[in-house]
This record gives structure tokens, sequence and C-alpha cells, in this order.
């Protein structure tokens, strides 16, 4: 599969492609194979297991997706095969951790529009994974990682074993993997305990000259204490410590006594017991299994059926969520038993209850258990037969896929439970809920959250559901895939033979889920709804391969698609190669692409959560604000459209044998995009001008009460690039005949020359974005590098990696200035700091075969980030994840572990 349902070899096809082959693989010894494919410089912002673990509304956690392009891993095909697989999560991802690593034999990554060949999706791009369907024996290995902290160990066990029955015509293939990976957490990084932010500047003001936001270190929170902190009257600033002990809060500079932030001041004090409390990376498992038959009816033609199991189990931690609305009353009993004091200073005061900010140190991490199987059967049969003299080629298969998908979320309270609770009392000497009182059946046990004692364990049993649980949802996907293929030589022509490929797919998706009603409102995190829907597909295609002349060789593809949800559209595909000599050869294609929205887009039920935004002056409501975040489906979006050429180059000159490079220019337009916004961005673009996403905030008498998030066909992406792919391979004995060995080399750059996306607001390019608020799917450095090689001499081979990527900014349109500034905006923020530093990372491997009891063996020792180099901090934004909890880096893009080191053993029998 390179690009085409004809078969051509990278280099000389009109799509780009690149090439991870089994050398690779086996030098890296990755834990998952989705990080070494998440390296190649056209991929980046990709989902790992350690980012989407907090995605726990659309199924992601515990997912690692591919994303081409910056374009968004929903816009990436996965195939296996040149098959497609059963996603995993409602959003239309497929895992490729699914897919059997042992035996990948290579995997293709396609760099341009594809949808002609392959249907919805392909927009950014096709990353197909071949597997060896061929092996024979019986292969088992094992490798164990850690790194230099000695932390976040894990381990893989794999056993392979291919056999064949009835003279070579039955085929049976087995593969068995097993992963463990033990996780770490933020706070055992000391790189993310500077207090490292951006935050609102508190004395900008618009005519001031200074910039709107601060990005620095020696910032912290202003409302909250790990054992709670007064924030308004008169007693405000006073903080609870262990019992009886209090203190006064040492406030930094802010704009006003509600701002979120301060700049000096106790940082110390507020940061306590909340930072780095998010998981680094997740505690998880994978066991997998993987089995395919085949036999040969005849010389050229096969029957086959193939099985894959897979089972995931994650654990991770969100993040120690501060609460700044607890209301205490002047009679609670805790108040009253340990910080007496207190209560005396309330009532000299005349203060019936105070409000206090806490970040609840003492209660357990808030986080998620994910349980997710996908299974994945298909049958076929394809083969091989004479038309008119000349090579044909046909294939059919039927596959079907399930994923069941269960999420538990843990350390999550009950909204009415916890307040209930925190209005303890003393009654008849004993401490007990206000409402137990008049309703002594009610089940309630009362909740201490002053001071850093932390509640007792039957008051957390009680917030936390009781007998009623925890929030989980259950979702089963489903997919039905039907396929038929010919094609062949029809004719010749003066390059070589004319080529046809053409076929048939049918494909039905859908999503039934379940919760409990006691789950879909009232709780701190989750509140799920359980989605339903489907749609089918219909589909017929046909492409073209025409070698008019000697080197110049013409291509197309069309295909007709139908979807049940929103009716017909055509995507097409044409390209040309020429190669005037024989050490050069010119490239070019032209695209109509397209990606249907997914089931998650059209018929998620809705998930709400608390949040906060920051309210504008000129709302009704300004400030930091709490909001309920409602986010649903959209049954009426119809299929994103794109168009895309490139255009490029081929050199392989006869005067340097073993040496091939390509340059490739892109550019990609999407249009009719279909798009989703934060809370904060449909503010932003409310009150700055966006009239039509007013509509989706609702106040009540004048306070934000909720804020409706849906994907519209609204947006547009335009994004241009460059691609530049060489290798070289060569005997050193050609350099001095007494050099022993081989060396390789292979070098993959992309330059993102803009990538910007277009809300109808105001565009934003994300090229060039390292992190910040802005980083996301379509965010990336102008410049990503991966270059690697291989020296192989007797049994041992030495392979060296060096990967990286430039220096970038918060936003391109940021303004960076500390005095004399212009007015900021939405668009064209000030900012004191506009520059992240950009950074490179050296891997190495030895890999040692030897033979052990007449058997082969391969030992290999890899360490990953040799200079144990650590993440450059960044400041991720008031509209962004600026939580102290979470990692002050893009864990995206820069090294969050440090060095690793991994040790496997492979042998064959």
């Amino acid at each position: 599969m390179t690009g085409s349902h004809i078969v051509r070899n990278g280099f000389s096809s009109p799509t780009p492609v690149t090439v991870l082959g089994r050398e690779d693989i086996a030098a890296q010894v990755p834990a998952n194979i989705s990080e070494l494919v998440n390296q190649l410089p056209a991929v980046t912002q990709a989902s790992t297991s350690a980012t989407s673990s907090g995605f726990l509304s659309s199924g992601l956690a515990g997912i690692n997706a591919v994303n081409l392009r910056g374009l968004g891993a929903n816009r990436t095909l996965i195939l296996i095969d040149g098959q497609r697989s059963v996603a995993s999560s409602i959003t239309g991802l497929v895992d490729v951790n699914t897919i059997p690593q042992n035996l990948v034999e290579r995997v293709e990554v396609v760099t341009g529009g594809a949808s002609a060949q392959y249907g919805s999706d392909a927009v950014g791009g096709v990353v197909n994974f071949v597997l060896n369907k061929k092996f024979s024996g019986l292969k088992l290995s094992a490798n164990t990682g850690f790194t230099t902290y000695a932390d976040d160990p894990n381990y893989t066990l794999n056993a392979t074993m291919g056999k064949t029955f009835l003279n070579g015509k039955l085929h049976v293939l087995l593969d068995a993997q097993y992963y463990q990976q033990f996780g770490v957490d933020t706070i055992d990084r000391s790189w993310n305990d500077s207090g490292y932010f951006q935050i609102n500047n508190p004395t900008y003001t618009a005519t001031n000259g200074q910039p709107q936001r601060l990005v620095g270190s020696g910032f912290g929170p202003s409302t909250y204490t790990s054992g709670g902190l007064i924030s308004s009257g008169p007693l405000a600033g006073t903080y609870f410590g262990a019992p009886g002990q209090t203190g006064q809060l040492k406030y930094g500079v802010r704009s006003t006594a509600s701002s979120p932030y301060m700049i000096g001041g106790d940082t110390d004090e507020t940061l306590k017991g909340h930072v780095g409390t998010n998981s680094l990376t997740p505690s998880e498992e994978r066991i997998s299994v993987f089995n395919r038959t085949s036999y040969d009816i005849s010389e050229h033609t096969e029957i086959f059926g193939q099985f894959s199991w897979n089972k995931y189990i994650g654990s991770s931690y969100y993040q120690q969520t501060p609460s700044t609305g607890v209301t205490i009353n002047r009679d609670n009993a805790y108040l009253n038993r340990d910080y007496s004091q207190v209560a005396s200073q309330m009532a000299a005061a005349g203060l019936n209850s105070f409000n206090m900010g806490t970040s609840n140190a003492g209660f357990p991490v808030p986080g998620s258990d994910v349980s997710r199987q996908v299974f994945r059967y298909v049958g076929g049969m394809n083969g091989k037969f004479k038309f008119a003299g000349n090579n044909w080629h046909w294939g059919w298969y039927y596959q079907y896929g399930r994923t069941l998908d269960d999420i538990r979320l843990k350390n999550t309270w009950n909204l009415s439970r916890m307040a209930l609770a925190q209005d303890a009392v003393m009654h008849n000497g004993q401490i007990m809920c206000r409402s137990t009182i008049t309703n002594p059946g009610n089940g309630c046990v009362p909740i201490d959250r002053l001071g850093t004692s932390g509640p007792s364990a039957a008051a957390l049993n009680y917030i936390y559901g009781g007998q009623t649980g925890q929030p989980a949802r259950e979702q089963v996907l489903q997919q039905h895939v039907a396929s038929f293929d010919i094609g062949g030589d029809m004719f010749h022509l003066p390059g070589g033979n004319a080529a046809i490929a053409m076929g048939g797919d049918w494909r039905r998706e859908s999503v039934s889920g379940y919760v409990n009603s006691a789950y879909q409102s009232g709780w701190q995190y989750g509140n799920f709804l359980a989605n339903k829907g489907s749609y089918n597909v219909k589909e017929g295609y046909v492409e073209l391969d025409l070698p008019v002349l000697k080197g110049v060789d013409i291509n197309g593809a069309g295909r007709y698609t139908d979807y049940s949800t929103s009716g017909s559209v055509e995507t097409w595909k044409t390209g040309a190669t020429y190669a005037p000599i024989q050490d050069i050869k010119f490239r070019g294609t032209y695209s109509h692409d397209i990606r249907a929205p997914n089931l998650n887009e059209l018929y998620a039920a809705g998930t709400s959560l608390n949040n906060t935004v920051v309210l504008p002056a000129n709302s009704p409501d300004p400030g930091s604000q709490p909001f309920t975040q409602i986010r649903t489906g959209n049954r009426n979006l119809s299929p994103e459209t794109s168009n895309t050429w490139t255009v490029g180059t081929v050199i392989s000159p006869r005067f340097l044998p073993g040496f091939m490079a390509s340059f490739d220019y892109y550019s990609i337009n999407i249009s009719n995009a279909i798009g989703t916004v934060t809370g904060q961005n449909a503010v932003d673009f409310c009150y700055s001008g966006g009239t039509a996403w007013c509509n989706n905030i609702h106040y009540s008498n004048g306070v934000l009460q909720s804020i409706l998030l849906q994907p519209f066909n609204f947006a547009s992406q335009k994004e241009r690039g460059l691609d530049i792919e060489a290798s070289y391979r060569f005997r050193l004995s050609k350099i001095w005949k007494k050099l022993p060995g081989s060396f390789s080399v292979h070098g993959e750059i992309t330059h993102y020359i803009s990538n910007t996306v277009d809300n109808n607001v105001y565009p934003i390019n994300y090229a060039g974005v390292n992190g910040g608020s802005l980083a996301g799917d379509y965010s990336a450095p102008k410049w990503n590098y991966r270059i690697s090689s291989f020296y192989k001499v007797d049994d041992l081979t030495f392979n060296l990696v060096a990967r990286g990527f430039s220096s970038g900014v918060y936003g391109n349109d940021y303004v960076q200035c500390t005095t004399n500034c212009p007015v900021s905006t939405p668009q064209h923020r000030t900012i004191n700091n506009n520059r992240i530093k950009g950074a490179v990372y050296f891997d190495t491997s030895i890999a040692y075969d030897f033979t052990a009891y007449d058997h082969p063996v391969r030992a290999t020792f890899v360490m990953n980030n040799m200079l144990n180099s650590k993440p450059v901090l960044v400041g991720n934004g008031p509209d962004g994840n600026n939580v102290p909890a979470f990692a002050q880096t893009n864990e995206s893009l820069y090294n969050y572990l440090g060095r690793v080191f991994r040790v496997a053993v492979t042998t064959s029998f």
C-alpha cells in the first residue's frame, strides 16, 4: 500500500510515502509501536496514553492515536494490511497499540490526501501497518524499561508462532502479548515545582502599556490553600493548617480579590498539596491475542480467517481539584472544635458564615479506571489470475469489529451529598449533618473540610456515593465492513503496462451506551449520558495508472460515497511522475478528499462538567466564573471537504549508489470543517464580535449558568509545508578496504510553513506554536526532524537517532512587549515572553546477535534521551491547562520522563 491500490515503491509513487521498517522497530524496541511512529516529523501532537488519560467523556483515555500533519488525529486513516479497523473510541480513533507489534513488518505512512483510494478520514494521510502474515517458527521476546530516576517501570512479554500443515497449504499464525506499565506522577519530577505559569497581568489596563499576559516563575494560586483559605470579608487571608493552627496569607500582586493567580506572596502555601497531583503516565496493562489461519484452495487462491482481541486496563489521576466556593457557617462543628479562635473572630465581626477556597489536599485525588476490549474478526479470500495474458488480482473480506469501553471514575463526589455533609453542626453532644436533625434517616455523614488532617473514611464513603458507587459508563462500538477489489494490467503503453484497480465497500458504524440514572448528573466529574446512534456508507472506486511515455506516468482515482446521514459525495485524485533522466524524477498530485462526521460528533448525548471561564468587562458577570459545560453532538453535520496538492522531486544519482532523496511541497485546504471550541473560546468569540456564539451562553439573573458546546461545519483550515527525506546505505569498505561493516542513514524533515484555522471570528496560525493555551491537535514546531543511522559489523548493530524540533511561540499573532504595549485583543494578545525553546534528543541502541543452544538470540540495550534533557517549561495559559496539578510543559512535544533505559531479548526456534 503506497497511497494507491496499484503497487509501487515509495520514492517512485506520486504521493510521498515514508516507511518504518523492521530494522527501525527492532533497534528501538519501543514499549508500544506508537512510540516509534510518533517520532516521525510528519506526526505531531499525537494522542498517547499519557496525554489522553484525562479525556473521559469522549472515551479517549489510554488511546494512542496518530496525528499526521497536525490536522487532527481524526483526519488520519489507520489501516491494518490495507483494511479498516474498528475504532477504539466514539471519536473514531483507532488505538494503534491494539495492533500486534511483534508481527509488524513495516509501517507505511502516506502523507497526502487519499480519500479517493481509501475513503473518509484520509485527509492528512494514511498509516498502514503491514503484518508478517507468513511467519513460520516460534519467536519469544521480552523487554523491560525504566527511567533514570528508577521509576515508571514497564515490561513486555511476547510469543509468536507460525506453522504450516497439509504440505504447506494450511498456515496457522498465533501471537500473544502482555504489557504492563506502573506509571509515575507529575509530582515526581523536580522541574515541575517552580511555579511556572502564564497568567493575566494583574496590573494590566488597556492604556498603561503593560502586557496583558505574563509568563514566568514565582506565580501561584491566590484563592485557595491546602487546608482552606477564607476568601472574602474581614477575615480574608486567614488559612487553616493542622488543628488549632491558622495563618495569615501574604498576598502577592493581584488585580482583584477574586483573581485566581498572584505574583509573589505565599505561593508555596497556595501550591502545597495541589501541584503535581496529575498522572504523568498512567498505570496500565495491555493483553492482546492475534490469530490468522489461511488455506490455499489452489496455487492462486487463498481463503483466510483472522481474529484479534486486545484488552486495556488503565488507571490515572486527573488532579487534586480545588474548590473555591465552600461556605462554612459559624456554628460548624469542626470550626468550633479545632479553630475556635476563628469562630470567636466571626462572632466579634458579626459574621454568620465565610466563603473558603481549598485545594482539598486531604482528599484522595480524583481519577479514572478504564477497561477497554477491542475484538476484530476478518474473513475473506484473495487470488490471482491471468486475463488477456496480463496479471490480475482480486480479493474480498468481511470484518466485524466490537469495542467494549468501560469507564469508572474514582474519588469524585456527589455535589448534593457534599453540600449536606459539609454543613456539620454539634447536636446533643455529637457532630452530625444539620439535615439529619430534621431527617434522622437520611444517612448523611458529616465531613471536615477545614485544615490538612483530611476527612474520615466514613465521610468520604458517603460523599463518593456510598452503595451507589462512583459514576461509570459502559459503551459498545461496532463496525461492519464488506469490501471487494479487483485489479491488474490492461494493455501496453510506451512507458509500460496500463493498470486498473476497482472495488466497492459497505460499512456500518454504531454506538450504544448504558449509564445508570444515578450517574447522569450531580457529580463533581462525569455526569455521563448514554450515547446511541449509527450510520452506514456505500462506496465504489476506480483507479488507473497510465505510463503514457517512457518516464511519464499519469494516474487518477475516483470514489463515489453515499452516507445514510448526509447523502452522497465524490472524491477524486490525479497525479503524475516525470523522469527526464534516470537520476531525477518529478512528481505531483491533486486530490479532493473528505472526512465524514464521526459517531461522537453526530450522536454524543451530552456530558456536563463544572468548569470556569474568565468573562470580560462587557459581559453581565465579569471575572472568573464557574459554569456548567455541556457538550452534545449535532446530527445535522455534513462531511468536511479538502483539496490537497503536492509537488516534488526524487533524486537518486547514479554517481552515488545507495543514495536517494525526495523534496515535496504540499498545500491542504479544508473547508466546511467540523469544529468545537472551549467554553473560554465561546466567551471570547461572543464578546469580541461573534454574536452567534452568544446564543449558547446562558445566564440566570445576570449570573453565568451554562455554556452549550456543539460541533458545527463552521471552520476552515489551510496548511502549507515541506517534506524532505533522504537515505544512504553503503559498505565502509568503499571508503577504505580494511573498514568492516556497513553504514546506513535515513533522515526525515518536515517544515510547517503555516497551519491556519479560521473559526469565523479570527484566523489562528498554529505552525510554530510550541505550547500554551493555543497548543493542541493543530499546533506544531515549524521545523521537525528525525535522523536515524545504523552501523552493522559482524554480530553487532549500533543505532543512533537524533530527533528534535525548532523553537516556537505561544501565539504567532501575539505581541511580545514589556513596555509601550499596544492594546491587547483576543487575537493579538500582548505578552512579556512569546518564545519557547526547541529541543533535540538523542537515542541509541546496541544489539548483539549470538547463538544459544543452537538457536539465534538477539540482546538489545536501548537508551532514549541519552543526555537526560529536561522538558522546556511552558506556561499553558489562563484559558488552557494552566493548572498547578498538570505538568508545566507540552507533554505532546517535549520529553517529560527523562532518560529511559530498555533491555530486550529475542530468540527464535
